[in-house]
Parts: C-alpha cells; sequence; structure tokens
C-alpha cells in the first residue's frame, strides 16, 4: 500500500491503477461498517483506494473535531490488511491551503434534517469528497447507509456537476443489538448505550406501519414513544428515499430518518421502506461479476 499526503501525489499513483478503481472515503476510527466498505469494494473493482481525513470544514464549531477519534497507525494496518493499493491521506494544510474560499453547495437538499441541526456539515462534506474524486478519479465511490443523507447529497452534487464516478451505497452494519456502528458510539457512557437501539427499534417500527398503511399521525406518535431515557428526539420523518422530500402521508417506496440526541452526542439512522414488489430504492446490488482480485 502506498500513501501519499498530496493530491498531485495521489493523482499520479492512481492513474497508475488497474482500473475499475473503488473508492472508500473515512475520516478513520475504522470499524466493521468501514471494513464492510472495504471489502465490497476490493470485491468489485481491480484496484482500490481509501481516504484518511477528518475534515474540519463539516463540523461546526461547537462540534467535536478536537476530540473525533483518531488513530493512524492502527487504521492504516486495516487498510492494508483490506487490500488498499491508495491511501491518501493529506493535512488539513493541504486540504485546504492558505486562502481557500470555495465550498459546494448543494441546495435544499442539504439544508434539512441533519442540514437544518449542523449549518454548512453537507456544504463541507460535499466540497471535500469533490476534492477527494479530483485526486482519486475513482470508478465507484463506496458509501454507507447509515449517513444516507450524505448520500443523497453527494448524489446530487455528482448528478449536476457531471463528476464521472458511479455511487455505491452499502447496507448499515449493525451491533448485535440493532445499534448502527459509528465512530461516535465510543462517546456513549453505560446507560446511553444501553438505551441506544431503541433508536432503531423506533425507526423500523415506523417502517413497518408504512408497510402495513396505518395513520400517519398514530404511526409517529407510537414510534417516538418507543425511545428509551435517556435518549431523546432530534427528529423522525418519513421522506422520499432521493429527494429527502418529506411525505405528507405514509406511502411506500420511503425513508424513515431519525436523529437522537444522548447527552453531548448525536445518533443518527433510518429504515428504507422497499416497493410493493420488493425494490430497494437506496442499496445498489452487487455486481453479478466480481472484478477484484478477492
Amino acid at each position: 500500500m502506498l500513501t501519499s499526503k498530496t493530491a498531485g501525489s495521489a493523482r499520479a499513483v492512481a492513474r497508475g491503477l488497474a482500473r475499475p478503481l473503488g473508492l472508500v472515503p473515512t475520516m478513520g476510527a475504522l470499524h466493521a461498517g468501514h471494513r464492510s466498505l472495504l471489502d465490497r469494494a476490493r470485491r468489485e473493482n481491480e484496484s482500490v483506494a481509501a481516504s484518511l481525513f477528518v475534515n474540519p470544514m463539516q463540523f461546526a464549531p461547537d462540534e467535536d473535531y478536537s476530540r473525533y477519534p483518531r488513530s493512524f497507525e492502527s487504521d492504516a494496518a486495516q487498510f492494508e490488511s483490506a487490500g488498499v493499493e491508495l491511501l491518501y491521506a493529506p493535512s488539513v494544510d493541504e486540504m485546504y491551503p492558505e486562502g481557500f474560499s470555495t465550498s459546494v453547495d448543494v441546495g435544499e437538499i442539504g439544508k434539512t434534517f441533519e442540514g437544518a441541526a449542523r449549518p454548512g456539515h453537507f456544504a463541507g462534506v460535499a466540497t471535500v469528497v469533490a476534492k477527494l474524486l479530483n485526486a482519486i478519479e475513482p470508478t465507484r465511490l463506496y458509501l454507507g447507509q447509515k449517513d444516507i443523507q450524505q448520500t443523497a447529497v453527494l448524489r446530487r452534487m455528482i448528478r449536476d456537476l457531471d463528476l464521472a464516478v458511479e455511487i455505491v451505497v452499502c447496507p448499515t452494519v449493525r451491533e448485535s443489538d440493532g445499534l448502527a456502528l459509528s465512530s461516535r458510539n465510543a462517546y456513549l457512557d453505560e446507560r446511553q448505550r444501553a438505551a441506544a437501539p431503541s433508536f432503531q427499534r423506533a425507526l423500523a417500527a415506523l417502517a413497518e406501519s408504512i408497510e402495513m398503511g396505518d395513520d400517519s399521525n398514530v404511526a409517529l406518535m407510537a414510534a417516538r414513544l418507543l425511545l428509551e431515557s435517556p435518549l431523546s428526539w432530534e427528529y423522525l420523518a418519513v421522506v422520499d428515499p432521493l429527494t429527502f422530500e418529506l411525505h405528507e402521508k405514509l406511502r411506500r417506496p420511503a425513508l424513515v430518518v431519525g436523529a437522537v440526541r444522548a447527552g453531548s452526542t448525536r445518533l443518527v439512522d433510518n429504515v428504507v421502506v422497499r416497493t410493493a414488489d420488493g425494490v430497494d430504492p437506496i442499496l445498489t446490488p452487487p455486481l453479478v461479476q466480481a472484478a477484484g482480485r478477492g
């Protein structure tokens, strides 16, 4: 595995790799969710690149940028064991040199839900991913379902800017009790961690209500009551899976999205409601033939 610290060196290495080339962007602190993306990218591509960059542009001043988990040596070893050929790990000064002033605004899709809760967050995400795509020039970009609004934002950016990359959305990886894996789970204390699985159960219950055709107000109220203390709701909603427009009436396909507060920690998650004939509007089916080397 080669590690590049600059966009120019990363681009030079990437252009020498066999195609198709899969890219897995990360902020480090790798867990099984990241590894599932790496494994799939390895199966579906001739070459795999990854990025490791804790992006200050997507953190608000009162958020956890300074204490976000950082474990470069451990992460690098995991990238290498997963078969990554290129790791792009720029510094903040490399990514945002003095005088940097450009950002990507994706419009309304980046201003609701997580965008409303974290103003400027999606501009930071879209900007850094645009820079990563420009540096690596991958064939496919691998993203996890858990941060689904982020995926919708990036899909819009790629479409609107005619970027030559395919988005591959992979299933959320969960703990045995249903909690979605996240680097921020390490912040939860014992009581918060014990209550955390109730978040996913509430989302799943609302998804089931949609499938059953229940009354929307009753279903939303019932789902809200499933969340256990000390967790508290920030939002719970049913939206269009691709546009994130709010569904006034429960119908399928749909996406149940939610965010909860556990002390100073925020957790986000979602559950997909398939079409009546079982089509998942979010996840990308695995390629029929694996191109990678296993």
